[in-house]
């Protein structure tokens, strides 16, 4: 008699398969995110030909996108046929405490579409492919009319990210003794704004490209809540950092080359007096539980601005190479550290 049962297909056969075809995973996220069909899906489950007359999609092809979404955990196909919410579908939702949706709206804008198929082009040189593809750097490419969709979602998803990590960095940065903090490149000012919240006498300064500094957290401008204690300024901390302070916070900034790296906290320690600190906070690429996070977004900064994450041993030497003592590296949550140093 033969054997009838079927073959076994080997874990890593399946494991190897998925990852090849994981873009269609973040076309999926992305086209969630697009639709707003998380925000349609409510408490209770709905079928797909209500969500889709809610979202002016067609039933059958929607039912689709959730159901492969559902195999990641991103929602819940039920027995049914009705789709429910998951903790991970949530995060696609605009109002959900911890959203996470214009952050899977960045890390799927157009232009990273067609950088991805050129990485093995950028590992043989270790140069950016973006200039060559776009004809004009990164942040540049950032200002043009073309993008300006794609530098929106940017702002957002920068917003969302200060979120998740504000009161996480101010529960561990300890300002005793300092009367003034910049936040340097500190897109719309959130960390700076909860650590100002945290300590009524301080004082703050957000220091980042002009056109980003006028969008700043409302709390900041004039009028806002803490107006009288903040400050604004315009400028490239690659050239100049003119702002004095008694620490300066460089939070997941220090992800160009290496040599931009060094002349930018070199700026923070020249326009800085001898005794102040210099704070950066990164997410590293090892020592990490969110390793997969890290080491992917490692591999779009080599693409987009010809950057990288860091190892702990790596930022070590750069804050040093940049005539800096380091004085302690601590961890902020499970992504972030911090690294405290002190201008001598």
């Amino acid at each position: 008699m033969t054997d009838a049962s079927p073959t076994a297909i080997p874990p890593a056969v399946r494991q190897l398969r998925e990852l090849a075809l994981s873009a269609a995973c973040a076309a999926a996220v992305r086209a969630a995110a697009r639709l707003g069909v998380m925000d349609e899906l409510g408490d209770e489950p709905a079928t797909a030909e209500r969500l889709a007359e809610a979202v002016n999609a067609q039933p059958e092809p929607l039912a689709r996108l959730l159901r492969a979404l559902s195999t990641h955990g991103i929602g819940v196909e039920l027995p049914d046929g009705r789709f429910a919410h998951t903790d991970t579908s949530r995060l696609l939702r605009e109002d959900a405490p911890r959203s996470l949706r214009y952050t899977c709206l960045w890390a799927t804008e157009p232009w990273t579409w067609e950088l991805w198929p050129h990485l093995d082009e950028a590992v043989r040189t270790g140069k950016s492919a973006f200039a060559d593809l776009f004809g004009t750097e990164f942040f540049d490419y950032l200002h043009t009319a073309e993008a300006r969709e794609s530098s929106e979602v940017f702002d957002k998803a920068m917003t969302q990210s200060s979120i998740l990590s504000a009161r996480a960095i101010a529960d561990v940065l300890n300002v005793d003794g300092a009367e003034r903090i910049v936040d340097i490149a500190g897109g719309q000012g959130r960390v700076l704004a909860t650590l100002l919240e945290r300590h009524p006498a301080l004082r703050g300064t957000l220091f980042d490209l002009p056109d980003v500094v006028v969008g700043a957290d409302p709390r900041l401008l004039p009028g806002g809540a803490l107006a009288d204690r903040a400050a604004l300024v315009g400028g490239d901390c690659r050239g100049e950092i003119p702002v004095s302070a008694d620490v300066y916070l460089l939070k997941n900034i220090l992800e160009w080359d290496d040599e931009s790296t060094v002349r930018t906290l070199r700026n923070a320690a020249a326009a800085a007096r001898p005794g102040a600190r210099v704070v950066v906070i990164e997410n590293l690429v090892d020592g990490s539980p969110e390793a997969r996070f890290t080491t992917a977004m490692d591999l779009m900064l080599l693409l987009n601005v010809g950057g990288k994450k860091h190892t702990e041993d790596g930022l070590r030497a750069l804050i040093q190479q940049a005539g800096l003592r380091l004085d302690a590296v601590t961890p902020v949550n499970s992504y972030l550290h911090m690294f405290e140093s002190t201008v001598v």
